[in-house]
């Protein structure tokens, strides 16, 4: 399934000896297969075979369903927190590093309320969470019983939105106060597969929607809050939904996406507010890979088995893993730390498959793997690059403006984008001394930046409290 609703088609035609495939595609909307009088179905090469009449000829047609059978994920979509595999890296091109109020928006969006989630996109259309009923107001609250969560669907290309649901909250919900008023109640990046999207609303549940907002189900991951709040995102593997619940019931949990009944759960997740990943070992093995309070794990994804722990960050963490070839790189920690390990371990792998580390981190935002070196800007507005083989730190530098942040610097066009809390963003040279090319603002946007942007097309989505923008030159 490509854009929603229409399934992509490969022309393969029939001899008499064999089956001859052609590289052409076409789109015809689903509703409208019954058309083609399909009158027989197979398999051939792994691939979903159709055979079909077209009046002179015989067709068979190969039906690529992306989310149904391998879930890949097209190059003109950004389905998920930090984009299409989590790294927080982007194949577009042509992307602005300059933008203002005047400048460069090609629209702009009011929301019905903040949110720390980020935009995720899937074809045409937009995605992205928000609350309202209470909260809004950190001197008046109002009644938390008033809580509602929004998820909005906006046409990418116009900024009309098409569609919004809404969800009550639990009486689970936490009161606002603590770190809670900082990014709020509606942190959790949504992620879609084109059949379907999936939300995170901590202990109100994990949602799941059709492409059209109609809820297929809901299910409970836990009820426990903290003072932190939640944030974690969901992320899809295979036919599961996996959410790190350490705030609600200190588990990572499977769901089956089409039903949303549990498949599997690992227990012992504690004080753990960082996305998982999926990452792959030197032989090609697929392994889940979270951070937890003092520990990095993997995990077997299809099953929940724990395969192997390191000790790591001795603190709560926030900050998502990244990962390249078959190295997981972590930071994190009030006081900070940074490390490496090699996948594909078993046990307790610290003597044997950590590879370094470095007493510098990050309380939340995320790193980027690129070209040899992992970087990022921290909570206090620190930028930092280091030597991904060695852990050798090559950059540190404040960036005095910047001030409190917590998105996550995200690479794309050779630039790395940064959003900052209050004070815009700043667009660096993907170099390790982090040349500075433009710090761009909304003077007439007083809200907070708390999502990190999507990059697709050539264009930049970001959200604040107030407005979703979509940048464009």
């Amino acid at each position: 399934m490509g854009q929603a609703g229409f399934l992509r088609v490969t022309f393969v035609f029939l001899s008499s000896r064999s089956i001859e495939s052609t590289r052409n595609f076409i789109r015809i909307p689903a509703r409208d297969v019954a058309r083609y009088h399909v009158c027989a179905m197979g398999t051939h090469g792994g691939k979903v075979i159709v055979r079909m009449r077209c009046q002179r000829i015989r067709l068979i047609l190969s039906l690529i369903v992306l989310g149904a059978l391998s879930h890949r994920v097209a190059a003109d979509d950004w389905p998920r927190f930090r984009g299409p595999d989590g790294m927080g890296r982007s194949t577009a091109k042509d992307l602005p590093t300059t933008w203002s109020d005047t400048e460069n928006v090609l629209w702009k969006t009011p929301l019905c309320g903040p949110g720390a989630s980020s935009p995720v996109i899937w074809g045409e259309r937009l995605y992205v969470t928000c609350y309202s009923g209470y909260g809004l107001d950190k001197d008046a609250p109002g009644d938390v019983a008033d809580l509602r969560r929004q998820l909005l669907c906006i046409d990418r290309q116009t900024g009309e939105v098409i569609w919004t649901v809404e969800e009550s909250s639990n009486a689970c919900e936490s009161e606002l106060g603590g770190f809670i008023g900082l990014h709020g109640y509606s942190s959790s990046t949504p992620v879609t597969d084109g059949q379907a999207i999936y939300t995170f609303y901590g202990c109100s549940g994990v949602f799941a929607y059709d492409m059209d907002g109609t809820r297929l189900w809901r299910t409970s991951v836990g009820e426990r809050t903290d003072p932190f709040g939640s944030g974690t995102s969901p992320i899809l593997f295979e036919d599961l939904v996996i959410v790190n619940a350490s705030v609600e019931s200190s588990s990572l949990v499977a769901l089956n996406r089409k039903t949303g009944e549990e498949v599997w759960r690992a227990e012992d997740v504690v004080r753990a507010w960082n996305t998982p990943i999926i990452v792959r070992t030197a032989e090609g093995q697929q392994e889940l890979a979270l951070a937890i309070r003092l520990k990095l794990k993997g995990f077997d994804p299809q099953t929940g088995e724990e395969l192997w722990t390191t000790d790591a960050v001795r603190d709560y963490v926030c900050p998502s893993l990244v990962a390249h070839e078959d190295v997981v790189y972590g930071i994190g920690g009030r006081r900070g730390m940074a490390l490496a390990v090699r996948t594909g371990g078993r046990g307790d792998v610290t003597e044997t498959h950590v590879l370094w580390k470095e007493n510098v981190g990050s309380n939340v935002p995320s790193p980027v793997y690129h070209e040899g070196h992992l970087s990022w800007l921290d909570h206090k507005g620190i930028a930092y690059v280091l030597n991904a083989e060695t852990g050798e730190e090559v950059t540190r530098r404040r960036e005095s403006d910047a001030g409190r942040t917590y998105a996550s610097l995200t690479y794309g066009d050779g630039k790395f984008y940064v959003v900052s809390r209050e004070n815009g963003t700043f667009v660096y040279e993907a170099e390790p001394s982090l040349p500075l090319v433009a710090h761009n603002q909304f003077s007439a946007d007083d809200s907070i930046f708390n999502g990190s942007p999507a990059l697709l097309n050539g264009r930049i989505y970001l959200r604040s409290d107030k407005f979703l923008y979509c940048i464009g030159q």
